[in-house]
């Protein structure tokens, strides 16, 4: 019995385990304390790409789904827009993927992670941009939804690439890409 708690003990990494909790925590309190989407969205950005690549993409994809429930309970997101997050869920999982994918597909890394970058950035832009457009006018009043578009349209491509920005200066400077 000695045995398996030592062989586990020794397959746990405290350090992943450390920065994961880390940056989840951050992605998790930043939308309590700043309402403002350009600046809290290039950085909830940031942290899926350094979580992708400091821990894992199983890591990254978990983290994908923390930031939109905390955005809506933290009030960043209006609460008539609840039915919402899944979607912005779903488009944090496309953009994680297509930053990933690219990343190890391609023969440059620096090329795989911006082609990543922007590919993904433009997919979660086009499925939030579509999805929003379509559960917003079943939902909720025609002006609203207007509004609620244009929140997750173009600002959610421009944050995104933000975000990988600044993950690209990060990871440069701790020399992981």
């Amino acid at each position: 019995m000695l045995y398996v708690k030592e062989q586990t003990a020794e397959q746990v990494n405290a350090a992943a385990i450390a920065r994961f909790l880390l940056l989840a925590g951050v992605a998790s309190i930043l939308p309590f304390y700043i309402h403002i989407q350009w600046l809290t969205g290039p950085i909830v950005n940031a942290i899926l790409i350094i979580v992708l690549f400091l821990i894992g993409v199983r890591s990254a994809l978990v983290v994908c789904l923390i930031p939109s429930l905390m955005a809506l309970s933290g009030g960043l997101l209006p609460a008539i827009l609840a039915p919402v997050v899944p979607y912005i869920m779903i488009s944090n999982v496309i953009f994680v993927l297509s930053v990933e994918f690219f990343y190890k597909n391609m023969k440059s890394d620096v090329k795989g992670y911006w082609t990543g970058v922007f590919t993904g950035a433009l997919s979660k832009f086009l499925f939030l941009f579509a999805s929003v457009n379509i559960i917003s006018r079943l939902l909720i009043k025609k002006e609203l939804a207007v509004k609620v578009a244009q929140m997750m349209s173009w600002p959610q491509l421009a944050t995104a690439v933000a975000g990988g920005v600044l993950a690209f200066m990060f990871l440069k400077w701790i020399k992981r890409i």
